[in-house]
């Protein structure tokens, strides 16, 4: 489609609409820039677990996998899944799971291509799981036993699980650190509605401001080499300018029932919150309100992302991204055609070993900084889903209040404590759900919410609910949150 005259509902470009192709690569590259923080936090975090924080060279391959992925998941998502222009991605919902199973894997002293191989079967073995949840429908029937009750203290709880990852990696040095998180808070809360670049781009901008910093502190002499903060471009020699990611590049995954059944939580958590996506995006970019065909299209091709995903080896899965949704009220472009420009630049900078070496010379403190900041935002953003229910109901709040604290201090007790019984299978999975918690969470909560009575208003369930009865709330288009997914 030429011109670019606003359509109904005051987008630029809708759905099915087709921009200039240098304009529709330059829209295409600023959906993937709001999600770059979110992305490139999870391989960073997996680094140290699967034992290649030291290894700047297999980091930066396995960025560069995550980017490839997630072209491949996009474009199969926009083209033969949901069709929506939604970006497809790394989920921080995998994250807890598979730090357990990197530690299951590597219990033996294991190194890093055997706790890839094992964190691989998980996402593997899961995947088959909700490809089947999406493609039966049955993801439309279970709606109905999960509302905000039980999302609020799981999503809530995979931020909260994240706090070693936070302060102590920021304190490493303050200075830099905690310049971080002020340059994030003052671009994404204060400056946020000055420039649209401080909406799109807070954490890309506290992030390369601090680094700025840095480099500059390293050039005068103020880091010398050993300083948490000293900031060095050597790393970028480690790695290929070309490194197009294979499938099973780390070799054949391993397959344990335990892993997979922890992963699979972290799949429950990703599924539904990508529904809500699905509604937000549909009315942002002016597509009709997604049936229960589409959702389970969606989610059934979110299964096959993460198949891929598992193997290439990405440590990860895929899920919905919500940034890319601000991006679309905020361009007021929802066009399909973007999304999938932006997802053939991904496969192109995900084969560009440079470009993920670039990651790798970030200095620790940043990246704790950047941490403080955005697992914060994941926890805020399940505790959001409170706003539907009646916090004035004891039976809601005891659920809540129970949930919340045994989701956070059960894992503590099943780690020092693990269960051993035969099988031996049956208790490592036990184990696995144990010290988990946001699977704690998720268990207590869906089942409380079930079995104590309560009415659908009461639960917050009238609001929630995706069928005819009820309509999913409103989103505020100007609004930014990261996808815990």
């Amino acid at each position: 489609m030429s011109g670019a005259k606003p359509v109904e509902g005051g987008l630029v470009y809708n759905i099915d609409d087709e921009p200039p192709v240098g304009l529709g690569l330059a829209l295409g590259l600023q959906h993937y820039l709001t999600m770059f923080g979110s992305t490139v936090a999870i391989p960073l975090i997996m680094a140290k677990p699967l034992g290649i924080e030291d290894d700047p060279a297999q980091l930066a391959a396995l960025i560069g996998t995550m980017f490839f992925v997630s072209g491949i998941s996009t474009l199969l998502q926009s083209t033969w899944g949901n069709r929506l222009p939604i970006i497809q991605g790394g989920t921080f919902s995998f994250l807890t799971p598979a730090i357990a199973v990197c530690g299951m894997a590597g219990a033996s002293g294991a190194g890093f291509e055997v706790r890839m191989q094992a964190v691989q079967g998980a996402i593997i073995l899961g995947s088959l799981v909700e490809i089947v949840i999406g493609y039966s429908g049955i993801v439309g029937r279970l709606t109905k036993f999960v509302g905000p009750i039980t999302i609020a203290p799981t999503i809530a709880l995979i931020g909260l699980s994240l706090y070693p990852f936070g302060a102590p990696e920021a304190g490493r040095h303050w200075p830099i650190g905690g310049l971080t998180i002020a340059l994030i808070v003052l671009f994404s809360q204060v400056l946020r509605t000055r420039h649209r670049v401080f909406e799109l781009f807070p954490v890309l901008l506290g992030m390369g401001g601090a680094w700025i910093v840095a480099g500059i502190c390293t050039a005068t002499g103020v880091f010398e080499p050993g300083h948490p903060a000293y900031t060095s471009l050597d790393k970028l020699e480690a790695a290929p300018w070309i490194r197009v990611p294979m499938p099973f590049q780390w070799g054949m995954p391993t397959f344990s029932l335990a892993a997979t059944v922890g992963i699979v939580a972290g799949y429950i958590a990703s599924m539904v919150e990508s529904i809500g996506d699905y509604y937000a995006c549909a009315r942002m970019a002016g597509a009709p309100v997604p049936t229960s065909k589409t959702i389970s299209k969606g989610i059934g091709m979110e299964g096959i992302g993460c198949l891929i995903a598992g193997i290439f080896g990405t440590g990860n899965g895929t899920t919905s991204y919500s940034e890319n949704i601000g991006a679309i009220g905020l361009t007021r472009v929802g066009s399909r055609r973007v999304v999938q420009y932006g997802a053939g630049i991904m496969l192109v900078l995900g084969a560009v070993a440079k470009f993920g070496a670039l990651f790798t010379t970030i200095p620790q403190p940043i990246v704790g900084g950047m941490y403080c900041a955005l697992f914060g935002m994941i926890a805020a953003v399940g505790m959001s889903n409170l706003q539907f229910v009646d916090l004035n109901s004891a039976r809601n709040l005891f659920i809540i209040g129970f949930s919340f604290f045994m989701g956070l201090s059960m894992p503590v007790y099943v780690k020092a404590h693990p269960v051993a019984f035969d099988p031996q299978w049956l208790a490592d999975v036990v184990n696995t759900l144990g010290s988990t918690g946001m699977a704690v969470g998720a268990f207590i909560a869906v089942i409380l919410d079930n079995i104590i009575p309560g009415t659908d208003e009461e639960r917050g369930l009238t609001h929630w609910q995706t069928g005819d009865e009820a309509a999913p709330p409103p989103v505020d288009p100007h609004h930014e949150t990261h996808h815990v997914g």
